[in-house]
């Protein structure tokens, strides 16, 4: 089997879509078989958890970490269920207006649009009946404390859980016993939704392995404070009695910032979890793992050691590094996963523990063109310096597009070097785009995987997410018949060429 493979990284959000945001249906399938024509192997996507409008809707801010994000549900697919009728489903459209944007989600009115669909589903479900639903819920442990948290947010007013009256923020027996009893029905109705996404999502991935093409998840290493499982587990986390946090993650000043980054993401408490054998992140991993054929691991160098910051700094500047007991974690997770099937993510500074763990696992890191050519000659992210065992990208959904890149965020010196390294002047982004998926397709590295806004060769308006801007992100959506006639051959053939197919 050839061990050389390539892939694209579109987020399902960004899919086509008639309903203001991508999801798993017809334009899911379109764009997996778009995929297997262009002879590629893998589709790497954004994490799928659920979201949050105050947290900019960042898939990096997961206010679980087990439920899927409800608004990636297709109404086609419900519609070809017989979970809604077609009568209904157009009002709904209608009433929402989503041809005014084609370009970006629209995260408000597809919230609203998805919550009418999914309830006039589950109306319908209810007196149809049937039995997946109640052995989704009889199997899937994580999924009740949800659905309870979902509602006592919801009668609470959209209020964070810290903020609760107290008998509810600290589960006090008797009032979670009396707030199930009272709100059942719009409990089940939560744990319907993830009933649906999960049945959706998986049959996303079956279609997949027909066409022979792996999907690549991602998994945020934190999980926000406004969390289910913060609030359900909160001795796993650095919270004090009183359930504030300690300390808070982020990283440390450097080259980019005096004053480091402050993620403000409550850290672990890892002797606890050592004490249960990682159980949560094992069960986390489990829950990714029946969805995704690899998982990336975000911030991987956090499973090694992390940046702690007391709570209520205005900076990262005041924090400490704290180890992790990572050679008992990822002997728990070999044992757990024998193949090992995760990526890291290893990009900024890495320190050397990081990288022995990372080879001593055989993980796959990360090499980035686009950090390639300030000095290439003993540049990691330059051709001439990768390894087999790694993944190369263009850019990733962190980075300005190719075109982007080279026409707003480049520097003279980086275009010259660039220019020097293919033997041309470089004149303009769109040219800068080809060359530069060509150069990571002939890496010698086993996996390519390039932004599918660079094989539209689109600009920085097709930009997935600025780091360190709290609005405006993770909203591109490409148009509907985006993709011109003989893209899928033109990249097989480069595929092809460099013994990717």
């Amino acid at each position: 089997m050839n061990r050389r493979s390539a892939g694209i990284l579109l987020p399902i959000t960004s899919l086509p879509s008639k309903y203001g945001i991508g999801d798993f249906g017809p334009e899911a399938v379109k764009f997996a078989e778009f995929l297997n024509k262009a002879g590629q192997k893998m589709w790497q996507v954004l994490p799928l958890t659920t979201i949050d409008s105050g947290c900019g809707n960042s898939p990096y801010s997961p206010t679980s970490a087990f439920a899927g994000n409800y608004l990636l549900i297709s109404p086609e697919i419900l519609l070809s269920d017989n979970l809604i009728q077609k009568e209904e489903l157009d009002r709904l459209a209608e009433k929402y207006n989503f041809e005014k944007d084609l370009d970006r989600v629209d995260y408000e009115a597809a919230r609203e649009f998805k919550t009418e669909v999914l309830n006039a589903a589950y109306k319908r479900y209810t007196k149809i009946g049937g039995g997946k639903f109640d052995e989704f819920r009889k199997n899937t442990a994580w999924l009740n404390d949800f659905a309870l948290f979902s509602v006592i947010k919801q009668v609470q007013g959209g209020a964070a859980w810290y903020e609760w009256p107290e008998d509810l923020k600290h589960k006090d027996h008797d009032a979670i016993k009396k707030f199930k009893a009272e709100y059942a029905n719009e409990i089940a109705r939560q744990e319907f939704y993830q009933f649906i996404f999960f049945t959706q999502a998986l049959k996303l991935k079956e279609r997949l392995k027909e066409l022979n093409i792996q999907l690549i998840g991602d998994i945020p290493l934190y999980v926000t404070r406004d969390c289910a499982d913060v609030w359900q587990s909160p001795e796993l986390f650095d919270i004090d009695e009183d359930l504030n946090p300690v300390t808070v993650a982020g990283v440390p000043p450097d080259y980019f910032s005096a004053t480091g980054q402050l993620w403000g993401n409550p850290t672990y408490k890892w002797d606890a979890m050592e004490k249960q054998n990682f159980k949560w992140w094992i069960d986390r991993l489990k829950n990714l793992l029946a969805l995704f054929d690899k998982v990336r691991i975000d911030h991987f160098r956090g499973l090694v050691a992390y940046w702690a910051v007391p709570y209520g700094e205005e900076t990262a500047k005041n924090g400490e590094w704290v180890d992790v007991p990572y050679k008992k974690f990822f002997a728990c997770l070999k044992e757990n996963f024998p193949s090992m099937p995760f990526w890291a993510e290893n990009l900024g500074i890495i320190t050397p523990d990081v990288e022995e763990l990372r080879k001593k696992m055989n993980l796959p890191g990360m090499l980035v063109l686009h950090f390639a050519f300030g000095n290439p000659a003993d540049n990691p992210y330059a051709p001439h310096n990768h390894t087999r065992e790694n993944v190369v990208y263009t850019g990733t959904h962190d980075n300005n597009t190719s075109r982007g890149w080279f026409d707003t965020d480049a520097t003279e010196d980086e275009i010259k070097n660039f220019s020097s390294y293919v033997g041309r002047d470089i004149m303009d982004g769109y040219i800068f785009t080809s060359e530069v998926t060509r150069l990571a397709l002939s890496s010698v590295a086993d996996t390519v995987i390039i932004p599918m806004q660079d094989y539209l060769r689109l600009g920085a308006e097709a930009r997935i997410n600025t780091p360190s801007t709290p609005t405006g992100n993770w909203a591109w959506k490409m148009r509907d018949n985006a993709i011109p006639d003989g893209l899928a051959d033109r990249i097989r053939a480069a595929s092809a060429l460099y013994g990717r197919i």
